[in-house]
């Protein structure tokens, strides 16, 4: 902290003053440095296959030339502020100023040019139709805390546990691929600024990743997931829990490759808890995220619907950040101080199915001047408006039970033979660009047909839900009376982040399915090596 701020004094008192050759001063210089303690060991079949410790230490330094009103990050130009390097691992001042030093200079070189660019560049366009300013004026925040140290685990003890949640996989024949990685980690955020922040961050998280997959007779490629997160590695979920949640997930995939085939589809349809999560996450939040709602290029969904009703009435949506466990569970998408240093807020976005407000950056938007702590991005990234908690709320919620009854009613009320039971989701892509269809898709992993006549429900594969987001956020009929919880990582134009996302199980009266698409590749032609033979119990030798 003493070096970078040493430095931004510097930076800031001498860079531009003498007015050549066009140069003027940055009227905003910041510093964000992390110091990542990090480990990760990874088992496959039964045997470790990598286990890695790292320590790394790298900075962003941001530099903005021109005004608030219209600077070098204009329009697409928006990474020209940010350059990243890393810094010494020993804790020497001089060293570190003396990378700070370089950083900024380059930088600072870079928003140069940028900055002519964007005044020739305004001078020769149409007029904008969001003329609000490239950068906010946000309260400089200030906060100190302990910084972490590496994280201190057994990995003796690790190693094995590990090894022995892989190896479960070997009494499935048809899981041909899989991994458990466990990945510890421990960072302290340093964030500095030219307006007087001050900041640091310390954050911790431990994630333990189970992956599967296997292969149809018909070339079409499955896989499974399951995650367990925690604040540390001495909380997450017992070795017992975990065991028993991987051969579920083994045995779902032996049952995934001869399934059938699922036919397009639109209907009714159920959603669990965790899958209704991803699809808002994916179908409504990134809509709602700030830069979404200026620009030439983007679709802008819902930037003119400020006070109307987008959802049911009885759905209400918030991002809450600031929350670190939900129902026991710890959530990825905590944080305390975001990307540009702003404290992180609850933000109420959808009250009663109306629109209140967006997730706010320090880009400004039309009629949002200000950050709400939701700036976000991966290091070496420029934060966007991005979510953290996402929270689906609902005052129309009915017992689960009774929501399979209502799927099943609502199929019959509309001819159609079956509905649609989504217990598991992957994850999807949201277009919100005005170049292509204002559309989503969403790849869902455990999709069953509810049969109106009462046969047993049947499994099926090779589904992919599509549609465009008002139609579809419009069709929700209940809720479940429980709400569940899907953590992961989402990528986007900042980078990869940690996020969360809450919701109840949804009842939908329509949506829209496609065929995946399909490999050509066989399953393998010989069983794997441990695969015990039709007929021959385990433990027998064949003669």
């Amino acid at each position: 902290m003493n070096a970078m701020s040493a430095e931004l004094n510097r930076a800031t008192s001498g860079l531009g003053k003498d007015a050549k050759d066009g140069q003027q001063p940055p009227y905003y210089l910041s510093y964000s440095a992390h110091d990542v303690y990090s480990v990760s060991i990874t088992a496959q079949q039964g045997a470790l296959i990598a286990a890695d410790s790292s320590h790394a230490r790298v900075v962003d330094v941001v530099v903005r030339v021109g005004d608030p009103k219209l600077d070098n990050t204009h329009g697409d130009k928006r990474t020209s502020a940010i350059t990243t390097v890393p810094l010494p691992l020993e804790d020497d001042e001089k060293a570190i100023q003396r990378s700070l030093w370089w950083a900024t200079n380059t930088g600072y070189g870079k928003a140069l040019q940028s900055w002519l660019k964007v005044k020739t560049d305004t001078a020769v366009r149409a007029a904008e139709e969001d003329t609000s300013p490239d950068f906010s004026k946000d309260p400089a925040q200030t906060a100190t805390a302990q910084p972490v140290s590496a994280p201190n685990i057994d990995k003796q003890a690790w190693s094995q546990r590990l090894r022995a949640l892989s190896e479960i996989f070997r009494a499935y024949p048809h899981v041909y691929s899989n991994f458990v990685l466990l990945s510890v980690r421990a960072e302290t955020s340093y964030f500095v600024s030219s307006e007087g922040a001050r900041i640091v961050d310390p954050h911790q998280a431990a994630r333990l990743v189970v992956f599967a997959s296997t292969r149809a007779a018909d070339g079409m490629d499955l896989f499974r997931a399951e995650t367990f997160e925690a604040k540390t590695d001495g909380t997450l979920a017992s070795q017992q829990e975990m065991e028993a949640a991987i051969h579920k997930l083994a045995s779902s995939l032996e049952d995934l490759r001869t399934a059938p085939v699922t036919e397009p589809f639109d209907g009714p349809a159920l959603l669990s808890g965790r899958a209704a999560a991803v699809f808002f996450h994916e179908v409504l939040g990134h809509r709602l995220e700030g830069q979404r709602q200026r620009g030439d290029e983007e679709g802008q969904t819902f930037t003119k619907d400020i006070g109307k009703p987008i959802l049911p009435s009885f759905l209400s949506v918030a991002d809450d950040p600031t929350l670190t466990t939900f129902d026991g569970t710890w959530l990825s998408g905590y944080y305390r101080y975001d990307s540009e240093g702003q404290r992180a807020q609850k933000v109420n976005l959808i009250q009663d199915g109306v629109l209140k407000t967006f997730l706010m950056s320090r880009l400004p938007i039309a009629s949002f001047a200000n950050s709400n702590g939701h700036g976000r991005s991966q290091v070496g990234r420029m934060p966007t408006g991005r979510q953290g908690n996402l929270i689906v709320t609902s005052t129309k919620t009915v017992p689960e039970s009774s929501l399979r009854t209502m799927l099943i009613d609502e199929a019959k009320r509309q001819n159609k033979p079956y509905g649609l039971y989504f217990a598991d989701i992957s994850s999807g892509f949201a277009v919100t660009t005005r170049n292509a269809p204002q559309a989503f898709q969403v790849i869902p992993l455990v999709v069953y047909r509810v049969y109106t006549d009462g046969r047993p429900d049947e499994l099926v594969r090779g589904v992919s839900i599509v549609g465009t987001p008002q139609a579809a956020l419009n069709r929700i009929l209940a809720t479940g009376d429980k709400r569940e919880i899907f953590n992961g990582e989402c990528g986007a134009e900042s980078g990869t982040i940690p996020v969360s996302a809450i919701a109840p199980a949804m009842l939908v009266s329509e949506i829209e399915t496609q065929r995946q698409q399909q490999g050509i590749t066989r399953p393998p032609i010989l069983p794997p090596p441990t695969a015990i033979e039709p007929g021959v119990k385990s433990g027998e030798v064949q003669q």
